[in-house]
């Protein structure tokens, strides 16, 4: 299976930063690529701990006939369609799209997979439970209950109010 994480901390000429993500992943399936499943969405804090406002985030799993470096490839380019700029580490931004698990697969080229850091992001492993509650780490062959279990601590979370 293909998860991908998907968030936003700052409004875009799409909307709010739920909205930006929504229409994201609209803009995808325009592309070609099916939206099998989306979790919920979430606010969580920004890791590392910053001032920004906080983030909105899901996980959704798709279908898709791009292998992994052409469908990165096409979420770059659907995150610049929406105003990301790639100035700064961990800055605010109206979209943020990384590719989580391609079919468990452990790195593409110089494509590192699983994102390597899936496992220590409470906005990345909680909505994929949702998905995939089986799921194991492609390197660690950690369950998904055992990496929530030993989050780094201090990462607040919680489902999105008006979701």
């Amino acid at each position: 299976m293909i998860f991908i994480g998907i968030g936003s901390n700052l409004s875009s000429g799409s909307g709010t930063p739920a909205q930006t993500c929504r229409q994201a992943l609209d803009r995808l399936q325009e592309q070609g690529v099916r939206i099998l499943a989306l979790s919920r969405f979430y606010e969580s804090a920004p890791v590392p701990v910053s001032d920004q406002p906080w983030f909105v985030n899901a996980v959704a799993a798709l279908g898709t006939d791009l292998g992994a470096a052409e469908l990165l490839a096409l979420m770059h380019q659907v995150e610049a369609a929406f105003g990301r700029q790639r100035r700064v580490v961990n800055e605010a931004r109206t979209l943020d799209m990384d590719l989580i698990d391609y079919n468990g697969m452990c790195k593409v080229g110089a494509l590192a997979l699983p994102h390597p850091r899936a496992a220590e992001r409470a906005f990345v492993l909680l909505p994929l439970r949702e998905l995939a509650p089986d799921w194991l780490h492609p390197v660690s062959g950690r369950s998904i209950g055992d990496l929530i279990a030993h989050l780094p601590p201090g990462q607040l979370i919680r489902p999105l109010a008006s979701e």
